[in-house]
């Protein structure tokens, strides 16, 4: 008798260590951000090393060497920006309905590989550094929404905001070290753009083989096996495109839509940070860099930390903080008289970046169905870019006719309603949250 009981307890202790031991490594892989995230991050880390130098140089370059004016500059940026969105609207559709993420990623980065040996073999010709910039972004934006979605397919849900953090901090770390090298080599070269540019083909090529070797299609993860240490896979389905997908997205993806759109107009592109360095500041050349630098680590330091703490808070008031670094950092950049003040706004400019882009993507990610996450991505994408075409635009205008400070002045003054109608969508939520709890 005392034997099968001393039997039945060694039993009962191994099933019960045996079970404890499965649910920690369920619960592990639920909270481990996979490899992929990583490889998608260290990829993004060459691509932004190439991309941040074409983008603080090719302004100045035209304008400087070639005689474009401020207000060209500014349209062709929008227009760049602008095409780049709308390619993300179409490929985010597309990847939805082929559900093949990896072959638009790589194409689109092939795209980018090819504009950065234009810019080097063609660099002497205005129309053709136009085109190269065209390129690049159109390249960009093909393969934007189906590398986010894919972050997203295989995202552990409770770690969906520190997936995409991690991402852009990586890809922003690749920013700050290639404005950094951006410097020196204007430095050794002796402020030879040809030079320059042929530097940008380097990482970027690099990148392009971290995509063919290291990134994979992932099979869609629905959810976990009942006491299984590894996730049940099921195959993934093909999603027919139709207008009707549009309205199920669901009217807190629209809401969203809305502010992001008012936020965009607000939010010039950062070419206007260097040019208000330049104009106001006097800023050397071989100094520029020294503006995205501090611009891309804000952007970098502040985006993991904010997506770890948006798995653990209501996103919607850090995406409030957000606008408001933008607010505060409009006002620092109008009315400051010192670099010292002047990068501070540079720093605050970051920090709305790593704050509303990672929690936009986050919020889209988790209120939009899961077969239609590339459409949503590619909406939000379409939506930034007409608010940034026409915000560019009209930033351009102002800035050649009254001056950048003014042009800082009334992107704070955008900004503000778009914190407005923000608020106004947390109060009705609230309310509608209090109406079925009351019902209930």
């Amino acid at each position: 008798m005392f034997t099968e009981f001393c039997t039945f307890v060694k039993k009962f202790s191994l099933n019960y260590n045996q079970k404890k031991l499965i649910k920690k490594n369920i619960l592990d892989h639920k909270l481990r951000i996979p490899k992929m995230v990583w490889m998608v991050g260290l990829m993004m880390f060459f691509a932004n090393f190439s991309s941040i130098i074409i983008f603080i140089y090719c302004p100045i370059y035209l304008k400087e060497e070639l005689g474009y004016s401020l207000s060209i500059i500014g349209f062709l940026e929008g227009l760049a920006e602008g095409t780049s969105f709308i390619m993300k609207l179409l490929s985010g559709i597309l990847s939805d309905i082929l559900q093949k993420r990896k072959l638009l990623i790589g194409i689109g980065y092939g795209i980018v590989v090819l504009a950065k040996y234009v810019f080097a073999i063609f660099s002497g010709y205005g129309f053709a550094i136009i085109f190269a910039r065209m390129m690049e972004r159109v390249g960009n934006g093909i393969q934007a929404a189906p590398r986010s979605a894919l972050v997203g397919d295989i995202a552990p849900s409770r770690r969906i905001g520190a997936c995409y953090g991690l991402k852009r901090s990586l890809a922003t770390i690749g920013s700050v070290l290639g404005a950094f090298m951006a410097g020196i080599v204007m430095w050794l070269s002796r402020e030879n753009y040809r030079t320059l540019f042929w530097f940008t083909a380097i990482p970027v090529s690099i990148g392009f083989l971290v995509f063919l070797f290291f990134i994979k299609e992932p099979l869609k993860i629905r959810k976990a096996a009942l006491l299984a240490v590894i996730p049940s896979h099921t195959p993934k389905y093909k999603q027919s495109f139709s207008f009707s997908n549009f309205k199920l997205l669901g009217i807190t993806f629209w809401k969203l839509m809305i502010v992001n759109f008012i936020f965009l107009l607000s939010r010039m592109g950062e070419a206007f940070l260097s040019i208000h360095a330049r104009d106001v500041f006097h800023l050397e050349k071989k100094l520029i860099p020294t503006v995205m630098i501090v611009f891309n680590l804000a952007w970098a330091m502040s985006s993991y930390p904010v997506g770890l703490i948006a798995d653990k808070m209501n996103r919607y008031w850090l995406l409030c903080l957000g606008i408001i670094s933008l607010v505060l950092s409009d006002i620092t950049l109008a009315t400051s008289n010192t670099f010292k003040f002047f990068y501070v706004g540079v720093a605050l400019w970051g920090i709305q970046y790593g704050t509303t882009m990672n929690i936009f993507l986050s919020l889209i990610s988790e209120v939009v169905p899961e077969n239609l996450r590339g459409t949503g991505l590619g909406i939000y994408f379409i939506t930034c870019a007409i608010g940034m075409m026409i915000g560019d635009s009209v930033m351009g205008r102002i800035s050649h006719r009254l001056g950048t400070r003014t042009a800082f002045v009334a992107s704070g003054i955008i900004a503000s309603f778009a914190l407005i109608a923000l608020i106004i969508i947390m109060g009705y939520k609230i309310k509608q949250s209090k109406t079925k709890r009351d019902n209930v």
